[in-house]
């Protein structure tokens, strides 16, 4: 094995072109050798066994960074990085559940502004009512929202958009 160790080097640094890369090369392939010398068939050149694994390895890490891209700062990842839904979900079922125990003419407030993005003028037209009377039956259906779902604070909100939305978005000044 260590008289194959020039020629293994001489080959990782061919094969990927930094002498860093290649000492590690090279010393992966002895690691790997050394765990599996019971498969290494007497008689047969060990130097062309050693070439074989490391071969096998640059080929692995090869297409590995083919599906890898490389972001030291998390910059990258940061853009893609995605909350995962259950826990949205699950406030989503939570609301929809709060929402059903809410008087029908704060709901329909409620939903109509925060939930359809109408104005206040909008949605008093449509209810038949003030826009003063919007406005107070949806503060306090955003206030027992989230009474009945038990939110202390902003911090309790998570990042799910909708139950922001419901409970935040056009607050009555």
């Amino acid at each position: 094995m260590l008289a194959a160790i020039p020629h293994l080097r001489a080959f990782a640094i061919s094969l990927s072109g930094s002498v860093d890369r290649a000492d590690d090369l090279v010393q992966g392939a002895l690691l790997k050798g050394l765990t599996h010398l019971d498969k290494f068939q007497p008689g047969t050149s060990m130097q062309a066994w050693l070439f074989t694994i490391l071969r096998n390895d640059f080929l692995t890490q090869v297409r590995r960074g083919k599906r890898e891209v490389e972001d030291p700062e998390g910059s990258w990842a940061e853009k893609v990085a995605v909350m995962p839904d259950q826990g949205a979900r699950l406030d989503f079922t939570d609301m929809l559940k709060a929402l059903g125990k809410l008087p029908v003419d704060q709901r329909e407030a409620l939903l109509l502004v925060s939930a359809e993005g109408l104005s206040y003028e909008d949605a008093a037209r449509i209810c038949g009512t003030n826009i003063g009377t919007i406005k107070s039956r949806i503060n306090r259906a955003r206030n027992r929202l989230a009474e009945l779902m038990k939110f202390d604070a902003d911090d309790d909100l998570g990042p799910d958009r909708l139950v922001r939305a419901a409970l935040f978005m056009h607050a009555s000044p």
